[in-house]
């Protein structure tokens, strides 16, 4: 049966270049390369754990084993999002991610605005409570990320870059995004999947350093 994780691994390997891209031109180029590691490893334990939970099982994956700053914030993402469907709440996607938010906002003392996958996250979250559908809630996220262009960061390695990085989104927004799209579109089968979320994403004009 396909999952979620699925999805979202077959779409970020789909995006790695342009993941690539953008934090090559606004922090030090991984993200792209954690985040597909991340989700391979997590289909292959997921594959091997099948009683058990995809999200619970991604979230330890990421947390444990997944490097860079992002690693670690996923997995908070991820076991929130997992202990939310646990509980058999209908509402799980709204309070998983408010969960996951606050959960990183703790841990890594961001807020919204400082240029990070917070500024995803939390839009997400935001709009997943007025109960709208979990592909108009990608869709807040998406748009989200995209803006992050015109932030300066306050927070993570783009803060180190200044303002050569607007013009540019968040790579960790953008992988929000990607995975919020992921748990959405139940419809699309891993094979379309990087395609179609590749397709939403604009290439950076700035060439790379």
């Amino acid at each position: 049966m396909t999952h979620a994780i699925q999805r979202a691994t077959a779409a970020a390997l789909g995006a790695h270049v342009i993941l690539t891209e953008y934090d090559q031109l606004s922090g030090d180029g991984d993200f792209g390369d954690n985040l597909c590691e991340g989700l391979q490893r997590a289909v292959r334990q997921i594959d091997a754990r099948p009683h058990e939970d995809p999200f619970a099982v991604t979230a330890q994956v990421f947390l444990d084993e997944v490097g860079g700053t992002s690693g670690p914030l996923l997995g908070l993402l991820f076991n929130e999002l997992a202990k939310a469907r646990a509980s058999g709440d209908p509402r799980w996607l709204s309070t998983g991610l408010e969960a996951g938010a606050a959960a990183i906002q703790r841990v890594g003392e961001a807020q919204r605005g400082d240029r990070t996958l917070l500024d995803a996250l939390v839009p997400a979250a935001e709009a997943a409570k007025a109960d709208i559908a979990p592909s108009a809630v990608a869709d807040v996220a998406l748009r989200a990320a995209l803006d992050t262009a015109a932030f300066t960061a306050r927070r993570g390695r783009s803060s180190y870059v200044g303002a050569r990085a607007l013009g540019v989104p968040d790579p960790g927004a953008v992988g929000i995004a990607i995975l919020l799209w992921s748990i959405a579109h139940e419809d699309i089968a891993p094979e379309a999947a990087g395609a179609a979320v590749t397709a939403l994403l604009p290439r950076p004009a700035s060439p790379l350093r």
